[in-house]
């Protein structure tokens, strides 16, 4: 079975610092067809994305503005992207696992 993990493996928020996939993606990994798989490795490599993030600028993907209901970041803590470039359009796995996370009280 093909897998994005490069036994790096540490929790940065809910993204794997090694591979960038979410902790839901890595738990479901082995149950899930190996079409969803290759879609999320695809993801992963950005050969399937909708716009560049904006502050690395390399390719990524939301599942939003691809036309989904629901997107992969929705599982994960809330960040604070108020220092980003453009705070209106998603960033990369890469460039949010990097973000701080939101302080709620």
């Amino acid at each position: 079975m093909k897998s994005p993990c490069i036994g790096a493996c540490k929790n940065q928020g809910g993204i794997c610092k090694g591979c960038h996939r979410t902790m839901d993606e890595i738990v479901k990994w082995v149950q899930i067809g190996e079409e969803e798989r290759e879609a999320i490795m695809d993801k992963l490599l950005g050969r399937m994305s909708t716009h560049a993030c904006p502050e690395c600028n390399e390719p990524m993907q939301c599942d939003i503005s691809a036309g989904e209901s629901s997107c992969w970041c929705f599982s994960l803590p809330t960040r604070d992207v108020s220092d980003s470039a453009d705070s209106s359009v998603c960033l990369c796995r890469k460039c949010l696992s990097k973000k701080a996370l939101s302080v709620s009280y």
